[in-house]
């Protein structure tokens, strides 16, 4: 009971400090879904950290780490790129959102297109996206719940208390719920990862460097990437297309707008690639359950961090680690429900409703809140799929998304709406299509060299929207208006 009393205290205070957050202001639209555009650095720096790490810090990468080894580092590779667009991408998205008072990501689409029917298709491809990374944190939050609390909790349980948790400070703080408790998170979370990524290796093998060792001895090849399936070419596919589809993620695109000022996203850029390094002590977690709890199989991967935790600790401190984990499902989980909320109150309710006031859809997006977190639910109790599978099932959607936002951005305008909304469907249902099939290059062109097999399959959708973005574009695009012919005795 000691650990489940710890995580309680844990649970209690994140909601506090939720709650807390909206002390003395108005929660309009504008307030609680992108506070008001005036988050400096260190806040929207914490919010856009939020997005590294969740529960699937805890379970995705280090179960990856336990169960394919050498590809788990793909995870750490992908948002450093990231990053690097950022410099550049932030600042040009924020411009225009802050001058035309944004606050979804659909907004953008809509208003940069002049179609308010590309917005509505943006915020449902997105809300679709982003059920699977709910999913995946409510379910990372009823795993790390149950295990830290040696089975005293039930996984559905746990899910059902956090989730509840969660609506309740969401629906009162909007984002500013969101950015105090991922101060207590990221505090947290930071001493945990560290000590856990030093202390298990030296523990279990004598230190990190042994412990490769012995883990290459005993598993030739497991550490590097195979020739064929998770290789170089899959590896190198999935890191560009996370690093396009970071900051299409619906929550995380109007996350920016919260920002005061541009020079926000440069500073960050610059620390950010440096916050991504402390992963690497997740993997030595990691690889060192490998050693100190071996024979897991399958999806029971992803519990490998807290079995070698709670076989390594006293009861208090695997609270502690359980906390951590329940607010690495928090974060991000509260972002998740505001966004989708406010992009269907926004951009679909108000499609159909243009006469809607702001008040009217604020108070709409703040009672899709638990609607939305009721059908949030109902996936985690039916899923059977393993953390990372779920996060690139929602990064092959949202990564749709990209093709658009960068034609859309350039001076001049190359594509039309009609482009941009047949590239989306048509990278969607690519992806659909691939995922409920479990469909692989190899299996849709299998006479093609091995390294193309090996590609990611939402690399071929990406494929698939940009071309059908251009060719509907081409067709759609208005003629250019020919100039008068001067008539006779007219000045030329």
């Amino acid at each position: 009971m000691t650990a489940l009393l710890v995580i309680a205290a844990f649970l209690l205070a994140a909601v506090a400090l939720g709650l807390r957050a909206r002390r003395g202001r108005e929660m309009n639209l504008q307030e609680w879904s992108v506070g008001g555009r005036g988050f400096g650095t260190v806040f929207v720096f914490l919010l856009l950290a939020g997005e590294i790490y969740t529960t699937f810090t805890f379970l995705g990468a280090s179960g990856w780490a336990y169960g394919k080894g050498g590809p788990a580092f793909y995870i750490l590779a992908y948002a450093s790129l990231a990053y690097v667009i950022s410099y550049w991408l932030l600042p040009v998205v924020w411009r225009f959102a802050n001058e035309h008072r944004l606050v979804s990501q659909s907004d953008f689409f809509a208003r940069k297109f002049d179609s308010p029917a590309l917005g509505a298709l943006v915020a449902l491809v997105g809300v679709v996206a982003m059920v699977p990374y709910l999913v995946l944190q409510l379910t990372g939050m009823g795993i790390i719940v149950s295990t830290a609390s040696y089975g005293h909790l039930s996984p559905h349980v746990a899910v059902v208390i956090g989730t509840v948790a969660l609506t309740g400070y969401v629906t009162v703080s909007g984002i500013h719920g969101s950015a105090w408790t991922a101060v207590l998170k990221d505090a947290l979370i930071l001493g945990v990862v560290v000590f856990l990524g030093l202390y298990l290796p030296l523990h279990y093998s004598g230190g990190i460097g042994r412990m490769f060792h012995s883990i290459d001895a005993a598993r030739p090849g497991f550490l590097t990437l195979p020739h064929q399936g998770l290789s170089p070419w899959w590896f190198t596919s999935t890191v560009l297309l996370s690093a396009l589809g970071f900051y299409m993620w619906p929550h995380t695109f109007s996350a920016t707008y919260s920002a005061a000022d541009p020079g926000v996203f440069r500073r960050n850029a610059v620390f950010l690639p440096l916050y991504q390094l402390i992963l690497l002590f997740v993997f030595f977690a990691g690889f060192a359950a490998l050693v100190a709890v071996p024979g897991l199989k399958g999806a029971d991967g992803d519990l490998s961090l807290l079995k070698v935790t709670v076989k390594s600790f006293d009861p208090w401190f695997v609270g502690v680690v359980g906390g951590a984990g329940l607010l690495t499902a928090l974060v991000p989980g509260s972002l998740l429900l505001m966004t989708s909320a406010t992009c269907l109150a926004k951009n679909v309710y108000l499609l159909a409703r243009p006469a809607a006031t702001e008040q009217t859809v604020g108070r709409l997006a703040k009672a899709l809140v638990p609607v939305l977190a009721a059908v949030a639910l109902l996936f985690t109790f039916n899923g059977g799929s393993t953390i990372v599978n779920l996060l690139l099932m929602g990064y092959a959607l949202v990564t749709q998304l990209f093709p658009a936002l960068l034609f859309g951005l350039a001076a001049r305008r190359a594509v039309t709406k009609q482009g941009a909304a047949a590239g989306i469907v048509a990278g969607v249902a690519t992806v659909a299509a691939t995922t409920l099939s479990h469909t692989t290059v190899a299996d849709l062109l299998p006479f093609l060299p091995q390294p193309v097999k090996d590609l990611n399959v939402g690399v071929v959708a990406l494929l698939v929207n940009t071309v059908a973005l251009l060719a509907v574009s081409a067709v759609t695009r208005p003629a250019a208006v020919a100039a008068p012919v001067p008539v006779s005795g007219e000045a030329g």
